[in-house]
């Protein structure tokens, strides 16, 4: 499976990214809270017959909570910029673990559209 061409990193997304977290992105990079709420919670099977895993899996349904990785234990910081204000502020851990978690959890990068719905939502929390 190929992935879709928006989902390439480019510098330039990063910074987008952030700006969109930050509510002044142009709107077609703001993203739609209510679609990263939606994501954050569908389930996505594993190829590797593994449980069904969302976002929530690990970092639970409510943002302002902490979670646990389910596979390592670790502990999750919540991520909720209402709990933690660091939240989004930092370019490349934004673009490491946007990376990092949707190739585990969805088993892809997300694309821009995807990571910009998720940060809109997140920036609600």
């Amino acid at each position: 499976m190929t992935q879709p061409t928006s989902s390439r990193r480019t510098p330039a997304l990063g910074a987008a990214l952030l700006l969109a977290a930050a509510g002044a992105a142009p709107v077609a990079l703001a993203g739609d809270a209510a679609a990263g709420a939606a994501a954050w919670v569908r389930e996505h099977s594993q190829r590797n017959g593994g449980p069904a895993r969302s976002c929530a899996t690990c970092h639970t349904p409510d943002l302002t909570q902490p979670g646990q990785h389910v596979r390592t234990g670790k502990p999750i910081e919540p991520l909720a910029p209402s709990v933690k204000p660091e939240r989004l502020t930092d370019q490349a851990k934004v673009e490491k673990w946007l990376r990092r978690n949707c190739r585990w959890t969805l088993g892809r990068e997300c694309t821009a559209a995807e990571k910009a719905d998720f940060l809109a939502y997140i920036r609600t929390q």
